[in-house]
């Protein structure tokens, strides 16, 4: 059984600010998350694992704790 992990709301909204903030356009960032919350739901899917975060809110988490590696967000 999958474990589930649950963030605070306030939470994943203070992590989309800061995706916001260190991005230079807004609509780049948004493309850029929903990309990565896609390729995790095809993943999932592939996998055929239960559902234990949504691939948007993972996708932003992910995202944010990769602030730290400039180089991995790349724009497209």
């Amino acid at each position: 059984m999958p474990q589930n992990i649950s963030f605070d709301a306030n939470e994943i909204i203070w992590r989309s600010q800061k995706l916001i903030n260190a991005a230079s356009s807004r609509y780049r960032i948004t493309t850029q998350v929903a990309r990565r919350a896609k390729r995790l739901r095809d993943e999932q899917f592939d996998r055929d694992d239960e559902l234990t975060m949504k691939p948007v809110i993972r996708a932003v988490i992910e995202m944010s704790d990769e602030l730290s590696e400039p180089e991995i967000i790349v724009t497209d």
